[in-house]
């Protein structure tokens, strides 16, 4: 298949699901993992709509956005989807819209610090390891709340939601229990004020889970295979 065609099918699963939600396909942002392609699989992807990018690592970040400054894609939205370091966030600072793994209060200390040096307000989510998985990054759902209220004291941070990556095999009633507590958690905190907390995205959803997630309250899927493979 191509990747226009991959994309169809993927939009038209993901308006299916949000429509079981009581949403519909334009309340759901579909982000683009383009972590295993090149620049001309990426351009595809752009003539066929898609605007929303990301990489897992900063330096391949960095590549591509080299690699797809030929095509001239002013309107595109880079977001950084995987684990990031303290002292690579001052390259990526001014080049990403949206960092999805902000998994402690000492890397959105940094974060906040380096976008006051560019006079910019970096938003962010921030990464709940809901299942408790070892090897998965992120905070415990428990600790939440005391988290966020640390990131209210940022200025040039804005955290606008949260994300969680569910495990790979998990059985169905697995993933709905784990995309749904994070969105009442989720719920729980838009109901609060904060000092630059604006709770816009609920990234939760993969190639293999997204369609129940979206079903659970997801805003924004992250896909890679399902587009590209």
């Amino acid at each position: 298949m191509k990747i226009c065609e991959n994309l169809a099918e993927i939009n038209q699963k993901i308006e299916e699901a949000a429509l079981k939600s009581g949403r519909k396909r334009e309340d759901i942002t579909l982000v683009a993992v383009s972590k295993t392609v090149g620049a001309e699989q990426v351009f595809e992807a752009y003539g066929a709509g898609q605007r929303v990018f990301a990489e897992n690592r900063v330096q391949c970040l960095l590549e591509k956005l080299e690699t797809t400054a030929e095509y001239n894609l002013t309107d595109v939205d880079w977001h950084l989807i995987g684990s990031l370091q303290t002292n690579k966030v001052k390259y990526i600072i001014d080049k990403v819209s949206l960092i999805h793994s902000v998994d402690s209060v000492h890397l959105a200390k940094e974060i906040d610090k380096c976008a006051r040096k560019k006079d910019i307000k970096m938003s962010c989510l921030l990464q709940v390891n809901v299942s408790g998985e070892e090897s998965k990054h992120g905070v415990t759902i428990e600790s939440v709340d005391s988290i966020v209220e640390e990131f209210t004291k940022f200025d040039n941070l804005c955290l606008k939601g949260l994300m969680t990556m569910a495990p790979f095999d998990a059985s169905e009633y697995e993933l709905r229990n784990i995309f749904s507590k994070l969105h009442k958690k989720y719920v729980d905190i838009a109901s609060q004020k904060g000092h630059n907390v604006d709770m816009s995205y609920l990234s939760m959803g993969m190639t293999n889970d997204f369609s129940y997630a979206i079903e659970e309250g997801s805003n924004m899927v992250r896909v890679g295979t399902g587009i590209f493979h």
